[in-house]
């Protein structure tokens, strides 16, 4: 059928009527015919990569717990800034609590999110709705991969909260939020490996 979207009483409508304004994810979804994927709902990824503005603080957070936990089926993880001038070490805060965690944080350095990291099979989870609808804005690609919120995907109301410029126990916070949102982020990815063993 007709995909482009329509203007219909000065908003923007796809062909099944639906305000496309309210969400961008939907952009794959007329294009594609395929409706987003949430929670639960989705392909086995081969690479998750955590998105938020710097790549120093909170997706790198993320992808050093993520990669503390068990998951069923091996998967490549890793962090992206959207604003990397030149490469940067991990925010010295974020560092200590993560290794205060028992977490190493060994050898990192921030990268830029390019269009090579947006491939079919990686799911990209941000730290803010703003970041998410920038990269489905900015990047051609985007429509490749799944790009979620990452509190968004997991069933969380809250977005994860910028530390930056807090005191030791703000990152810890932040840490602690992190950590129980990738946590039922493993459970989703795992009990996803899990259906498809049985299948």
């Amino acid at each position: 059928g007709n995909h482009e979207p329509a203007l219909e009483g000065g908003g923007t409508y796809d062909h099944r009527g639906i305000d496309c304004g309210t969400s961008l994810m939907y952009r794959l979804w007329y294009i594609s015919d395929v409706p987003p994927k949430m929670g639960g709902q989705f392909m086995e990824y081969s690479k998750i990569v955590f998105v938020a503005q710097t790549g120093t603080c909170r997706e790198a957070m993320a992808a050093r717990i993520l990669d503390d936990f068990t998951l069923k089926r091996p998967v490549e993880i890793c962090s992206r800034g959207l604003v990397v001038q030149f490469p940067e070490p991990m925010n010295q805060k974020a560092e200590a609590v993560l290794i205060s965690n028992g977490i190493l944080t060994d050898g990192f350095i921030s990268e830029q999110l390019t269009e090579e990291d947006l491939t079919e099979g990686t799911l990209v989870l941000t730290m803010e709705e703003s970041q998410r609808d920038r990269i489905i804005e900015q990047y051609d690609n985007s429509i490749q991969a799944d790009i979620f919120v990452l509190t968004e995907y997991v069933g969380d109301e809250l977005e994860i909260l910028d530390p930056y410029g807090g005191e030791l126990p703000v990152y810890g916070l932040c840490y602690e939020t992190l950590r129980k949102s990738i946590k039922k982020l493993v459970r989703i990815l795992n009990e996803e490996s899990s259906k498809e063993a049985s299948a």
